[in-house]
């Protein structure tokens, strides 16, 4: 692998990659996680060929193992999510499960150890979507803007310094 990355793509090539949690996450009653409509599609019988994502890679109890294939493959960029109903198990935002909350910091302060704690973050982390196109780069807060608020008020930073 190392003398194809090194041949065929130019110094600096960013190696990105993505997962959704509904696809590779597992755990589905795992630490008190909500019902998601996925959930309730594939337990009703409703999803093709009747299946669940109760396991899918099982992400959730493999993250350490996720981390270490990511970097093994040296990748620069990942783009992840986390079931919120992990976070709000009812749906509601009155509803937070603070074991939830640490998970989601804990897989990021996993990835963080291996990526930005080492090149810096890049242009586009962040609660924010930029017009990187306008050179003024407005920004624009994302809709999940309140959920990652609660992640980090949660533990125990000032929200108005990220949002």
């Amino acid at each position: 692998i190392d003398t194809f990355l090194k041949e065929s793509f130019p110094p600096g090539f960013q190696w990105a990659t993505s997962t959704e949690s509904f696809k590779v996450e597992g755990g589905w009653k795992a630490d008190g996680k909500g019902e998601t409509i996925w959930d309730r599609f594939g337990h009703e019988h409703q999803a093709f060929e009747n299946q669940t994502i109760d396991l899918a890679c099982d992400s959730y109890n493999k993250v350490d193992y996720d981390v270490y294939i990511l970097r093994g493959l040296k990748v620069n960029t990942y783009q992840f999510s986390i079931s919120w109903a992990r976070i709000f198990p009812s749906g509601h935002r009155g509803t937070i499960l603070t074991d939830g909350v640490n998970v989601q910091r804990f897989t990021v302060q996993s990835l963080m150890d291996g990526f930005e704690g080492k090149q810096g973050y890049s242009e586009r982390f962040g609660l924010h979507y930029v017009d990187f196109e306008n050179p003024e780069r407005p920004r624009t807060p994302k809709q999940s803007a309140y959920f990652y608020s609660q992640v980090i008020e949660q533990n125990g930073f000032a929200v108005h310094f990220y949002c």
